[in-house]
């Protein structure tokens, strides 16, 4: 497992953007991938978007596809999350995930960072 950390969320009007951060611990990531994800009605945690360490393959979820980008930075390693056309229904505790080599899934969490969208 890794340590992560977020950043970057704060308070924006509707139609806005922001940039989130996750940071890890070690000097690199040496995982299957790394993703973002937030609370959702009736879930622990909906899946955001998601980038495969090797290769670089991104996947979104529907109701982010094409507003929100996810990006690396493989020397840090990092990864972000830049979010734009913010709707309130965005609004939500974002959390940076991590998915090592053999885990069944995202077996490493941030503590999450708040984004909240005012309409």
């Amino acid at each position: 497992q890794v340590q992560l950390a977020e950043s970057g969320g704060g308070l924006v009007q509707a139609g806005g953007s922001l940039r989130l951060s996750c940071t890890t611990s070690g000097r690199t990531f040496s995982g299957v991938a790394m993703g973002w994800f937030r609370p959702a009605p009736g879930k622990e945690r909906e899946f955001v978007a998601s980038m495969r360490w090797s290769g670089g393959s991104t996947y979104y979820s529907d109701s982010v596809k094409d507003r929100f980008t996810i990006s690396r930075d493989i020397r840090k390693p990092a990864i972000y999350l830049q979010m734009n056309s913010l709707k309130p229904e965005d609004t939500a505790v974002y959390y940076c995930a991590a998915q090592g080599v053999g885990a069944q899934g995202y077996n490493s969490w941030g503590h999450g960072t708040q984004v909240t969208v005012s309409s």
